[in-house]
């Protein structure tokens, strides 16, 4: 199956809280969209992996992506080696996808930097012909996603573009909720963690509303680009 956009997170419920409206708009739009995750999220405080299974499906097909698939690497202890890049570019070849969202470049968690500069190189490794690879017995063949797009996560790094999500925060917000386990619940007896507080909670939504504002908009969520962002006509700006 060839997909027009593969969003790469370390952690199941990366991809939600970052891009997780920018993927409903884009499948709205007819778009066909998968989502990886690198590690199961072992090491979470709160929860466990098999937890985060369940509820990472759930939010899969609240947002109705295509396909979901976890790499089990190691959380906290994958690194940006060989192996690793080569089983990223597998993933890559398998789904063929014009456009990859990824990790933040800098972040508050080890991993988010991580998977970062590993899926970017590996999305450039994976359009090397000599560089060769299989899959289920078949060998595969050389591509390169023509775009790399890195979401914004903890820090408040400054996008290089916007989208304009309004309308898709309740589908985002949604896909978030199914993450029961990891956000803020007044009832659960869980130890608390920085993301399950009710400030980050409501973080979510402000922290949107701000980056809408400053479009005139409602709602926008953020990324920054490797190279630079081109447009086929100056009218295509909004």
């Amino acid at each position: 199956m060839k997909l027009d956009i593969l969003a790469f997170g370390s952690h199941p419920d990366d991809v939600e809280l970052s891009c997780g409206a920018t993927i409903a708009k884009e499948i709205s739009l007819g778009k066909k969209i998968g989502i990886i995750d690198l590690t199961r999220g072992e090491l979470g405080t709160r929860g466990s992996a098999e937890i985060r299974d369940e509820e990472a499906a759930a939010a899969a097909n609240i947002l109705g992506v295509s396909i979901r698939e976890n790499l089990h690497f190691r959380d906290g202890f994958f690194i940006n080696d060989e192996q690793h890049q080569l089983e990223v570019i597998k993933i890559i070849r398998k789904y063929r996808p014009d456009m990859v969202l990824c990790n933040a470049i800098d972040d508050r968690h080890i991993d988010h930097g991580k998977g970062s500069r590993l899926v970017s190189d590996a999305c450039f490794l994976s359009g090397l012909r000599k560089i060769e690879t299989e899959l289920e017995g078949v060998n595969q063949e050389a591509w390169r996603p023509k775009v790399v797009y890195h979401y914004i996560q903890w820090k408040n790094i400054e996008p290089d573009f916007v989208v304009d999500v309004t309308g898709f925060m309740d589908k985002k917000v949604e896909s978030l909720m199914a993450y029961r386990s990891q956000f803020y619940d007044p009832k659960s007896n869980e130890p608390v963690t920085p993301i399950a507080t009710k400030n980050f909670k409501d973080s979510i939504l402000y922290r949107a509303q701000d980056l809408g504002r400053l479009i005139n908009s409602e709602y926008a969520e953020g990324y920054t680009a490797e190279r630079y962002v081109a447009v086929n006509s100056i009218s295509d700006l909004v």
